[in-house]
């Protein structure tokens, strides 16, 4: 029994928690929220800040979250390869750590889907 009895409760504040910091990043890019500035939305920064923003979101709802977790972690591991790899092949030192992370959160979340308390379930979305 263990943690196990746990299970849905950890995933869904993992997967909110994953979802909400995101869509922080996609702010700052889109709206200059939270310290950041706002960018062109016609540029590659602008496309990231799209996909950070509605991507949380989603993921935060636990909508098209296979889908989602997908496509942002090809943005993610794009990222890394874009703005970080260039300083150095060690992610703390290229400054890609968090990149990463995200990348290997995404997985997870592709893996697992927005599990029991996911707007995929309420609405009976199919999420493969």
């Amino acid at each position: 029994m263990g943690m196990n009895k746990f299970e849905n409760y950890f995933y869904f504040v993992f997967r909110v928690f994953l979802g909400l910091l995101f869509l922080e990043h996609g702010a700052q890019k889109l709206f200059g929220w939270f310290g950041g500035s706002s960018v062109d939305l016609v540029s590659l920064m602008g496309l990231a800040g799209i996909i950070e923003f509605f991507g949380g979101l989603l993921i935060t709802l636990g909508l098209f979250t296979r889908i989602t977790a997908v496509i942002t972690a090809i943005e993610m591991i794009v990222a890394y390869f874009i703005a970080h790899i260039s300083n150095g092949l060690i992610p703390i030192v290229n400054q890609g750590e968090l990149a990463l992370l995200y990348f290997a959160s995404f997985l997870i979340l592709i893996s697992y889907g927005s599990k029991k308390w996911g707007l995929d379930n309420l609405l009976h979305i199919k999420d493969t």
